[in-house]
């Protein structure tokens, strides 16, 4: 396994100097940003589109990981990847035709991931780990922050971890929701090795990030 990636998701920064948040991070020890785009449609909340994801793009060298939560999914995604997008991760429950959707976004020069939900079982990745670069497992309901994680999940992190390990392919296995220091430490020991983390992140200000995203690494 590789060293656990902590991924900070801008959807707890304060909207209102995003671009001075997303420096913060960055400086803190983030190695990814994660972006959470919310469409009001596949999940109850809206958050933002590819415009405001533009306008930070230019803050930071790190690596964007952009997961949408939207549907239809599949009209969009060259606008995300023209956005500047590294990574764009599609819910396996929100594409018809998720083998289509993981294609076109290796076409467009992109890291590819499938996501999914607390009540989907790991079995639906069997016939796209060939093509993923990352698994993103969310462990709340996804749209909203602030949730707490569902302990069944952890199952499920160590199923699919399992299940890379016999592809033998260098998969990310991503976790997402309710994430704090306990909980990252269980997934961790799951199998996962990049971390989603909002509200545990962001709390405190600036001045508390990286003793923040050291704790979520265990240090």
């Amino acid at each position: 396994m590789q060293p656990v990636r902590i991924a900070p998701s801008i959807l707890s920064a304060d909207f209102a100097k995003l671009g001075e948040e997303v420096r913060a991070i960055d400086a803190a020890g983030a190695d990814w940003i994660h972006i959470d785009v919310m469409d009001g449609h596949f999940v109850p909340n809206i958050s933002f589109g590819p415009a405001v994801m533009k306008s930070v793009r230019g803050v930071t060298a790190k690596p964007f990981d952009v997961h949408l939560m939207i549907a239809p999914v599949d009209a969009y995604l060259d606008a995300f990847a023209e956005a500047g997008a590294d990574c764009i991760t599609v819910h396996y429950e929100a594409s018809p035709h998720i083998h289509r959707s993981l294609q076109h976004i290796k076409s467009l020069g992109k890291r590819a991931g499938v996501v999914i939900c607390p009540g989907t079982p790991a079995k639906m990745l069997d016939y796209l780990l060939d093509m993923v670069d990352l698994v993103l497992v969310m462990s709340v309901n996804p749209g909203f922050g602030g949730q707490s994680f569902i302990p069944s999940q952890l199952k499920k992190i160590t199923a699919i971890r399992t299940m890379i390990e016999k592809s033998g392919r260098m998969i990310d296995l991503e976790v997402d929701g309710g994430v704090d220091a306990e909980w990252a430490k269980r997934c961790i020991d799951a199998g996962a090795d990049a971390l989603v983390a909002g509200t545990s992140v962001f709390r405190g200000g600036p001045a508390q990030y990286a003793a923040n995203i050291a704790a979520l690494r265990g240090g």
